[in-house]
C-alpha cells in the first residue's frame, strides 16, 4: 500500500511517517520545501502545494492512501479550511481510496451539547485554530464521495512516548480519572494508522486519548 503523508515535514507528521514506515507502508512524504525535508534513507519525497489542487492531484497519482497533517501558519489559521477544500477536491479527482486526517480537539463534547471550545477555558490565541478545525470538519461531513476519516486528538496533543495503551472514543474529549486530557503524537500515530488497518470509523471523526 502507498500512502503519501501531507505536512510530512511537520511535528506530527514526521511521527506519522515513522509510524507508516514502520508498518510496512511504501511513503511519500509530501512538504512544502524538498530542501528541508531530512527523511530515512528509501523514504521518496515530493513537494506539494495544499493551495494548488493541479499540483495535488498530480502529487496523488499511484497513491492508494492520503494522509494530511497539514498545518497552517500563526496568523493564517484559516489557511486550513481553504486547504482542506483543495485536499478533498484534489482526492476525490485522484479516485483516492482514503483519506485520513489530523483534526482538533475544539470541536468535542465536554458535556452533552457542550463543545470544548464552548467552555471558555481555553485560552483565547488557540481559538482561531479551533474554529478552523471544527470548520474543516464540517467540509468532510457534507462530503459523500470520499471515503475520509479525521481523527481528533486529546486536548493537549504533544511529543511523548509510544506506549500503544490509549483509549479511543467517538464525540465526546477523552480525559483521564484527574480531568487531564493528552495523547502522545506517538500514540496518536497508532491509532491513526489502526483505524486505517480496521475501517471502523469511515466517513466519520473520532478521538484518541489516555
Amino acid at each position: 500500500m502507498k500512502i503519501a503523508i501531507l505536512g510530512a515535514n511537520g511535528n506530527v507528521g514526521k511521527v506519522l511517517v515513522e509510524e507508516a514506515v514502520s508498518r510496512g507502508y511504501e511513503v511519500l512524504a509530501l512538504v512544502r520545501d524538498k530542501s528541508k525535508a531530512n527523511f530515512k534513507e528509501g523514504i521518496s519525497v515530493l513537494e506539494a502545494d495544499a493551495f494548488d489542487k493541479a499540483s495535488l492531484v498530480q502529487a496523488f497519482h499511484g497513491i492508494d492512501v492520503v494522509v494530511s497533517a497539514y498545518g497552517p501558519k500563526n496568523g493564517s489559521e484559516a489557511d486550513l479550511v481553504v486547504a482542506t477544500r483543495n485536499l478533498i477536491d484534489a482526492a476525490k479527482e485522484a479516485q483516492i481510496g482514503r483519506f485520513l486526517m489530523v483534526g482538533g480537539a475544539g470541536g468535542l463534547l465536554v458535556a452533552e451539547g457542550i463543545r470544548l471550545v464552548d467552555t471558555g477555558n481555553l485560552p483565547e490565541a488557540w481559538l482561531p485554530i479551533v474554529n478552523a478545525h471544527i470548520d474543516a470538519l464540517k467540509l468532510f461531513e457534507n462530503e459523500e464521495a470520499l471515503n475520509w476519516t479525521v481523527l481528533r486528538p486529546a486536548a493537549f496533543f504533544e511529543a511523548g512516548e509510544r506506549t500503544g495503551k490509549f483509549r479511543v472514543g467517538k464525540d465526546y474529549l477523552l480525559a483521564d480519572s484527574e480531568g487531564n486530557s493528552r495523547i502522545s503524537f506517538q500514540d496518536y500515530a497508532i491509532a491513526l494508522f489502526d483505524e486505517l488497518k480496521k475501517s471502523e470509523f469511515n466517513k466519520q471523526a473520532f478521538t484518541v486519548g489516555y
